[in-house]
């Protein structure tokens, strides 16, 4: 255990855990307490029963977050269950709070089955305001979101697309560096868990709904090597993604892929890319090694093989990609505007946000620094917009 380490669990020993819930008003007469509970509150029950819409303006429900996971991915920790995922939880609550004004609440559930996890959040669902899924393992992850997205309600996956809107605002940022244009570009990505398949998800789709250029080529890289519709050992969300990638049809290994790339975007394992990978790709490569702890390649040894911008997970290195540039201002977009889901547009509206917030993009600066308040807010404001040009928000409250 290193100091860090140690100091880490001395604090949480000593606050027992990062929050705690806090009065909005004083009680400090008999009528505060008549106003916050019994009489007075019945009618804010009944306020509410004529007109249900009424409770996100009567209760906390318009401000509020579940961050709901079953502790079966957490970090780069694995299946260690829903107490061990609850610090992880509770941090994300903080995250929330101090960047957005958002209020979060960590559920862990003791479950790993879909059906009894879609049930439970359901149930929950008349409390809060939106639902925030973590660390949940791919598959699941994919089928518990698709059926959460009729509760009225953003449900939103942040492993997934919170990763996708930083990584993509990353990518159009390290391209004003380097010079090139997404309709040139060869993309590869290594890892096929849930934020890689959301991240080439969400570059393809930005081109489709014409926001930009289309990405010339992306190649998808798995454990066996290159996805390709020839692949026979495809699960479906693969085989989806087959059909829309590699126009080339290119078979073989990462290294192979790599060749003549202009960008890699690692969501895999530690160091499965070398420096002769870097030398193989195209002239002035952008690497992004987002693998936590370890990347797949250190900043340092890709930037002496040649790469102009490198970015990473850690936040020991320049250019750390991180969702905390993301998921608070996304909740914070969509709870303002009365949003009944998060959608392709509201994402890809994000990311071009948080890429124009970097005026001056630098091969060591192509994303705000996470501690920067101000950059939810501005999130926020794309993401009500896209809300309300998609139709994507509930009938106005009164």
């Amino acid at each position: 255990m290193n100091d860090l380490d140690a100091d880490a669990v001395a604090l949480h020993a000593e606050l027992h855990g990062k929050i705690r819930v806090e009065s909005k008003m004083r009680l400090e007469s008999r009528r505060d307490l008549s106003l916050a509970y019994t009489p007075g509150v019945a009618e804010v029950c009944m306020t509410i029963a004529r007109d249900p819409e009424r409770v996100f303006d009567l209760t906390c429900k318009g401000n509020m977050v579940a961050v709901v996971t079953d502790g079966s991915a957490v970090l780069g920790l694995g299946n260690i269950g829903p107490e061990a995922a609850l610090p992880v939880m509770e941090g994300k609550a903080i995250l929330f709070k101090t960047f957005a004004g958002v209020d979060a609440f960590p559920i862990c559930l003791a479950t790993q089955d879909a059906d009894e996890i879609v049930r439970a959040v359901r149930q929950l669902a008349p409390t809060f305001g939106g639902i925030n899924l973590e660390d949940i393992s791919a598959p699941r992850c994919f089928e518990i979101e698709a059926r959460l997205q009729d509760l009225g309600i953003p449900v939103f996956h942040d492993d997934q697309h919170g990763t996708a809107i930083v990584v993509v605002a990353a990518l159009l940022n390290a391209l004003k560096v380097t010079e090139k244009r997404l309709d040139e570009l060869t993309v590869v990505f290594n890892g096929s868990g849930a934020a890689a398949l959301a991240c080439v998800r969400l570059l393809i789709e930005c081109g489709a709904q014409r926001l930009c250029p289309a990405v010339k080529d992306v190649i998808l890289c798995d454990s066996r090597g290159i996805i390709h519709r020839g692949r026979t050992d495809l699960n479906a969300h693969k085989a989806e993604l087959a059909q829309r990638t590699n126009a080339r049809q290119l078979t073989g290994t990462l290294r192979d892929a790599l060749r003549g790339a202009d960008v890699f975007i690692g969501l895999s394992q530690a160091r499965l890319v070398d420096a002769e990978m870097v030398r193989s790709m195209a002239p002035r490569p952008i690497v992004f090694a987002m693998a936590n702890p370890v990347p797949e390649i250190m900043p340092g040894e890709a930037q002496a093989a040649g790469a102009v911008v490198v970015g990473s997970g850690r936040s020991d290195f320049p250019n750390q990609i991180n969702n905390v540039l993301a998921f608070p201002g996304v909740f914070r977009g969509a709870l303002d505007v009365g949003a009944s889901v998060i959608n392709d547009l509201m994402k890809i509206r994000a990311a071009f946000a948080l890429a124009d917030y970097v005026l001056e993009p630098t091969p060591e600066r192509i994303l705000p620094d996470p501690l920067d308040k101000a950059v939810a807010y501005r999130v926020g404001e794309a993401v009500a917009r896209a809300a309300i040009e998609s139709g994507a928000c509930r009938a106005r409250r009164a």
